[in-house]
C-alpha cells in the first residue's frame, strides 16, 4: 500500500448492530405491517405523522441500552491519533461514534438525537418524543418538529463536502455497509477513479465487494480494531512517525 496522509472511512448499519442496536429494516423489510420505504418519506408523514414519529421515537429510544462497541472505540482511537487528514462519513443515525468519541465526522442521513423545525428550518438536539407535536424551541411553532433524518427521496446532507473528501482521498475504508443504497454505495468507485485505494471490511461480501483493492470479512469489533492498530503502526515506523 502507498503512504497514506488522507484517508476517508464510510460506516454502515454493520458497525451498530454488533452494539445490539437493529438495523434500520426488520427481517421482512416490513414494519408494523408497512414497508419502510412507505413510512421514511415526507409524504408519509404528511399523510400519517404519528406512525412515522412513533417509528422514530421507538428508535430514538433504543439508543439509551446500547454502548458503543470496539469498533466504534477503535475508529475514535484513529481519530485521536492520526495526524493526517480523517473524516468518518457515517450512514448511521445513532450517536456510537461521538459516544466512542470521534469528532472528525459527519452523519450524511441525519441523526436521531436531533430534531429538523419544518417552520424555521433549524435544527435542536432532541431526546425524547416528538409524536405530541412539541413546540420548536428556536421559534416556538408547535408541531413542525419532525426527525432530522434523511427520508427516502431527500438529498443526503453535506455531499460538496464528501465530495471533496473522496477527491482528496488517498485510502477509502468501508465498514459495515451493504454497498446497495445510494449514492453511498457509489463512493468506493469515485474515490478509486480519483486514484485511492479501497478497502472494505464487511461481516459479508457486499453488493459492491467487487469494486474494492482489498475485501476483510468478518466483525466489525475485531477487524476495525486491528486495522487501525496497523494503520497506526505502520504510520509510527515510517520516517519521521
Amino acid at each position: 500500500m502507498r503512504d497514506i496522509e488522507t484517508i476517508l472511512v464510510l460506516t454502515g448499519a454493520g458497525i451498530s448492530a454488533e452494539s445490539g442496536l437493529a438495523t434500520f429494516r426488520g427481517p421482512d423489510g416490513l414494519w408494523e405491517g408497512h414497508r419502510v420505504e412507505e413510512i421514511c418519506t415526507p409524504q408519509a408523514l404528511a399523510r400519517n405523522p404519528a406512525l412515522v414519529q412513533n417509528f422514530y421515537d421507538i428508535r430514538r429510544a433504543a439508543l439509551a441500552k446500547v454502548v458503543p462497541n470496539a469498533a466504534h472505540h477503535a475508529l475514535a482511537r484513529l481519530d485521536a491519533e492520526w495526524p493526517g487528514e480523517l473524516l468518518i462519513v457515517t450512514q448511521n443515525v445513532d450517536d456510537l461514534h461521538e459516544r466512542a468519541g470521534a469528532r472528525r465526522m459527519l452523519h450524511m442521513h441525519g441523526e436521531l438525537k436531533s430534531a429538523l423545525c419544518r417552520e424555521c428550518g433549524g435544527r435542536v438536539r432532541w431526546e425524547g418524543t416528538l409524536a405530541d407535536g412539541p413546540a420548536c424551541p428556536l421559534c416556538g411553532g408547535k408541531g413542525g418538529l419532525r426527525p432530522d433524518i434523511v427520508f427516502f427521496g431527500e438529498m443526503p446532507y453535506q455531499m460538496e463536502r464528501i465530495e471533496e473528501a473522496l477527491a482528496e482521498a488517498d485510502l477509502f475504508v468501508s465498514i459495515g455497509t451493504s454497498g446497495a443504497v445510494y449514492p453511498a454505495a457509489g463512493f468506493v468507485q469515485t474515490a478509486r477513479y480519483r486514484g485511492a485505494e479501497t478497502l472494505e471490511l464487511n461481516l459479508d461480501p457486499s453488493a459492491g465487494s467487487h469494486f474494492f483493492h482489498e475485501s476483510r470479512v468478518g466483525p466489525a469489533g475485531l477487524l476495525v480494531p486491528e486495522w487501525v492498530d496497523e494503520m497506526l503502526g505502520r504510520r509510527a515506523a515510517a520516517p519521521g512517525g
